[in-house]
């Protein structure tokens, strides 16, 4: 069809742009077919001078950042998922920053306007330049009107100088969404072709993983639901110890704008103030460490961006968490999984850290538990050898997923989602105490966890939800068999019957549609074919 010309064109100037960035040093030709190693030498001749035609590190993040918001949000996402695009592909895209140039602040003075539904002015007496830009959004800093939020409906006086409150704006890009939706029909078409033409492609599932991404971004790009992740992890944290998040406006928060208290604190990129403002820095490193496990053991509810950009520390020494677009969940299963294995590592309990896997059902039980057990102490005992500042615990579970790929563990995106953001929370931990002993930081947490929650009082609440499941399945048991019966007197129906006739014009015109499909789909390689061609020749 028609469609399928437009997408076919707009991914040959995606594939011309990852050439010329040359970033295609990044597939391994030996994984190709024939023509694609010949396709692949071809579309290499066009790499610009001083692309790096070797190795590709920094061309993949150059492409992508070229190719604009959408596809730098796709790399991101991508970078998260080893598991499809290799462990060396999502390093590269590790590097990608999401800072993208910000738009007039005019224009966001005019959708802060249009979607809250008042005058700007009503609401605030300054609005500075924007502060931050990224793919999604912008933010500025602001200060609440005298008289804004009565007028909103909303009790003053919640937080000191409230009335005139210094205040986050983050602002939706406009026409995000309609340029995601465009690019996002081309990675739909070229994810089905990948899985229609190269059969061992289906195993990554690059359909699924794109309306992943689609879910995912769609969520970031209502800002009422990152307000929503940002006063969940306020409740969750209520009474933690060295750790806040910042307030919610919600008389100033719709889809696409979002206001939160300011955080006058410093940021943890800037190591110099940290030390001219006298905190410790060993105690902020363990801070983070043991807040991040807190959230993510005890509430299964985690900031998956904590980069030292997003990280500060306000004038009471506590850590302040800003940007919750992305956030990790864990469930009951995944949160003892990873609070066993680590704890496995801790006493060096190696088996036990085996059994846990197939409890859980990531291992097939075709495998042996000794076996595999075996493959867990060639990873957890040259960690004992070493010193305690010398070990990674991101690295650690980096090497557990690669270990138990042997094993055919099914990949689980929630638990390669928090490897990476451990990963990242360690390395600003050690920027502060390189020196920093992450086991026995750890240790308190993941201890208190086992011993609350696989302990007796835990057993007891496990029992109990176990029963409270269990009446609730018997209540709705009339309604089962009810339902079964019905799905039985189909089968019975359908068995009996002669079974579901096409009628010959019905055939002949799925044939024509096909026929038509094929040719369309035809002409679009063709068109694609001349249009790089008509671009090598001008370079």
């Amino acid at each position: 069809m028609f469609s399928t010309l437009i997408y076919g064109v707009r991914l040959a100037g995606v594939g011309f742009v990852f050439a010329r960035e040359g970033a295609l040093a990044l597939v391994d030709p030996a994984v190709l077919p024939p023509a694609g190693r010949l396709g692949l030498r071809l579309a290499r001749l066009v790499e610009r001078r001083g692309a790096d035609a070797s190795h590709g590190e920094g061309r993949l993040a150059a492409a992508l950042t070229r190719l604009g918001p959408n596809w730098v949000k796709l790399g991101q996402f991508m970078a998260t998922r080893p598991d499809v695009v290799g462990v060396r592909i999502a390093r590269e895209l590790e590097r990608l920053q999401d800072r993208m140039p910000p738009f007039p602040t005019e224009e966001a003075r005019a959708i802060i306007a249009q979607s809250l539904g008042r005058p700007f002015d009503q609401m605030f007496t300054e609005f500075s330049e924007p502060v931050g830009a990224a793919s999604i959004a912008q933010v500025h800093m602001a200060r609440l009107a005298p008289g804004a939020r009565r007028q909103a409906g909303e009790a003053a006086g919640e937080m000191p100088g409230a009335e005139t409150a210094l205040v986050a704006v983050k602002v939706l890009r406009p026409g995000v969404r309609a340029r995601f939706q465009r690019d996002l029909g081309a990675m739909r078409f070229a994810a089905r072709a990948a899985e229609k033409l190269a059969p061992a492609a289906r195993r990554l599932r690059p359909v699924e993983v794109v309306e992943t991404l689609s879910r995912s971004v769609a969520i970031e790009m209502d800002l009422r639901l990152e307000a929503a992740a940002l006063s969940e992890m306020a409740a969750n944290t209520a009474g933690d110890p060295g750790f806040r998040t910042p307030r919610v406006e919600w008389s100033f928060t719709e889809r696409d704008v979002m206001t939160s208290e300011w955080v006058d604190g410093i940021k943890l990129t800037d190591l110099a103030a940290v030390d001219a403002a006298g905190f410790d820095r060993k105690a902020l490193a363990a801070n983070i460490i043991q807040s991040f496990l807190r959230h993510a053991l005890r509430d299964g509810f985690f900031h998956a961006d904590m980069h030292p950009g997003n990280l500060f520390i306000d004038p009471r020494g506590e850590l302040v968490a800003v940007d919750f677009g992305i956030m990790g969940r864990l469930g009951r299963k995944e949160r003892r999984f990873l609070a066993e294995i680590l704890y496995g590592f801790i006493s060096r309990d190696y088996r036990r850290v085996a059994e846990v896997h197939f409890e859980a059902g990531y291992v097939p039980a075709s495998h042996s538990v000794d076996d595999f057990a075996q493959a867990i102490r060639a990873i957890g005992e040259p960690i004992h050898n070493r010193r305690a500042d010398e070990i990674s615990m991101g690295r650690l579970l980096t090497l557990l997923f690669e270990v138990t790929g042997l094993f055919e563990m099914q990949t689980r995106p929630e638990l390669v989602m928090l490897q990476k953001t451990m990963v990242v929370v360690e390395g600003v931990a050690r920027s502060l105490d390189p020196h920093l002993d992450m086991w026995k930081t750890a240790d308190p947490v993941v201890r208190a966890w086992i011993t609350r929650n696989l302990g007796p009082a835990g057993r007891i609440e496990e029992i109990g939800r176990g029963a409270a499941a269990l009446v609730a399945r018997i209540g709705s048991l009339p309604e089962t068999l009810e339902r079964g019966e019905r799905v039985l007197a189909r089968l019975e129906k359908a068995a009996t019957s002669t079974g579901f006739a096409i009628n010959a014009d019905s055939a002949d015109r799925i044939g024509r549609a096909e026929g038509r499909g094929l040719r369309m789909a035809t002409l679009a390689l063709w068109v694609i074919a001349v249009l790089l061609a008509v671009l090598v020749w001008r370079m």
